[in-house]
């Protein structure tokens, strides 16, 4: 039986995030995920990096300052995922008054001790490029800095950094069930892992994570068969996504008469993102839509600004997630704390430790993981201090403002591209971009492509490095083709990774 020191249920960023950690710090690491990478909530988000504006109103402050110090952390470490993005803010007369926005974005400029991101500034609408797709109505706004982040593409960065430093991920494998193993045999954990042929292996764990997500009480309450249910609170968040809606590179929030706020933010080059909502989710996360009543929504919040409305037929795609959240007794989805919350379990008599995990942003995912390992340091063998804080991502190893230079480089080493797909390549893979393009001198050398620029070479590189296995894994968690590939190309695509996986699995066994 193979033991390891931390075994972790989940495959989103905050298993990820600590698997990565603890690897690091030199723990013998195992993390499974019931289906693919960021498969659930941290593939469903707004996909900021972000403080966390509206959150200073519910008094959050820990949360909005340790959000807005992640969120330059994070930019050095993953430039080519991650970049700054301005956000406008009409001032809205019958809502929030401009004395307590300008409060707000004060508190956000200060708060974190911003040093990269450019200060909230005012903006006349009636001068301001950002001012010609809104009503007239809006004749002033204020202007702040955020970030925007390839959500799914974080998770996986986290998990090929915990592999390159020794943790074993194994991805579309569930835990069925966790028990804990008497102390005269050696206490710990033995854990049932079954992979998607069915096939069962048990592991010995010292110490057990559940970063399950909005699944978190379902393997609390059955795989680990505890008595008492976990206090979670799905929420649901949903987005549409529509045809550009505007030229310039800023992103909007809009303010709503519910007290909630709605983006909207350029996205891939030629479309607009709207989200989000809220509202409680009763039933199975794996079946989450987004819902009539949501589109009317989005598309009602946004149209109050904008001065020609958006409609249910400009839809070219929606997602939805459901956020775990910590159930504090908030009478309202949108209030409902969106801190994490760590739950230790055992530890006494020589009892194995079990942490759950609750809640959380991708924002702080990093501290999470930190503030884990720490809870559950106590009761592993010595590790390393902390050290992600100042540790690139794979492909992230230049500076912030070496991007332009990056796809510079890379258009003068392979010619062949074109510069929007040299772009989406750096954008994607950052300097890992040489290992994925090899020695091509051509675009032949990249073999088939399946449309969209997207080439055999590159899904060969998401399935031996990335743990991609089917067409969905690669047109919208690895990246977001699936906007641009036809069905029949999905199609193409998917039988050829169903082969290559064969012969993948083939060499492996060799």
């Amino acid at each position: 039986m193979e033991r390891f020191d931390i075994a972790v249920i989940g495959g989103g960023v905050n298993g990820c995030g600590i698997a990565r950690d603890a690897a690091g710090r030199g723990w013998r690491v195992l993390l499974c995920e019931q289906s693919d990478l960021g498969s659930g909530t941290s593939s469903a988000s707004t996909k900021l990096v972000h403080g966390g504006l509206r959150y200073l109103e519910h008094y959050e402050f820990r949360l909005v300052r340790e959000a807005l110090i992640e969120r330059e952390v994070l930019l050095r470490a993953a430039p080519h995922i991650i970049w700054p993005l301005r956000f406008v803010l009409p001032h809205h007369s019958g809502l929030r008054p401009a004395w307590l926005l300008r409060l707000g974005l004060f508190l956000y400029d200060h708060l974190g001790g911003r040093k990269l991101l450019p200060a909230t500034r005012q903006l006349d609408l009636g001068r301001d490029p950002a001012g010609v797709p809104l009503s007239d109505r809006f004749r002033r706004a204020f202007e702040y800095s955020d970030c925007w982040v390839e959500d799914s593409r974080l998770v996986v960065l986290n998990a090929m950094d915990a592999a390159e430093r020794g943790a074993r991920i194994r991805v579309r494998t569930r835990c069925v069930e966790a028990r804990r193993a008497d102390p005269a045999e050696g206490g710990g954990w033995r854990v049932t892992l079954e992979a998607a042929d069915g096939t069962r292996e048990t592991i010995a764990a010292t110490v057990l994570v559940n970063a399950a997500g909005p699944w978190v009480e379902q393997v609390l309450t059955g795989a680990i068969g505890a008595n008492a249910p976990a206090r979670v609170r799905l929420v649901q968040g949903s987005h549409i996504v529509v045809p550009r809606l505007f030229e310039h590179d800023r992103a909007y929030i809009f303010q709503n008469a519910d007290g909630r706020i709605v983006f909207a933010i350029p996205y891939e080059r030629d479309f607009t993102l709207i989200g989000t909502t809220d509202r409680d989710w009763q039933q199975d996360p794996g079946k989450v839509a987004i819902s009539d009543e949501e589109i009317d929504y989005l598309c009602k919040a946004v149209s109050e600004y904008l001065a020609t409305p958006v409609t249910r037929d400009q839809i070219v795609w929606t997602y939805s997630g459901v956020r775990p959240l910590y159930d504090d007794g908030a009478s309202k989805a949108q209030e409902a704390t969106r801190d994490y919350v760590l739950k230790l379990d055992g530890g006494e008599a020589g009892q194995a430790v079990l942490l759950n995990v609750f809640g959380g942003k991708i924002t702080t995912y990093r501290k999470l993981a930190e503030a884990a390992l720490a809870r559950l340091a106590p009761s592993l063998p010595a590790g390393g201090k902390p050290w992600t804080h100042a540790t690139p991502l794979p492909g992230g190893d230049f500076p912030v403002s070496g991007f332009e230079a990056l796809v510079a480089q890379v258009g003068r080493e392979h010619p062949f591209l074109s510069e929007a797909t040299a772009r989406r390549l750096c954008r994607a893979y950052g300097t890992r971009v040489g290992k994925l393009l090899g020695v091509a001198r051509a675009a032949e050398d990249l073999g088939r492509s399946f449309g969209a620029d997207l080439s055999e070479a590159e899904v060969d590189y998401l399935m031996r490095f990335e743990w991609a296995r089917r067409a969905e894994d690669v047109a919208w968690r690895r990246s977001k083709l699936g906007l641009r590939l036809t069905r029949e190309e999905m199609a193409a695509l998917d039988a050829w990774m169903i082969k290559r996986a064969e012969t993948l699995a083939v060499q492996a066994a060799e």
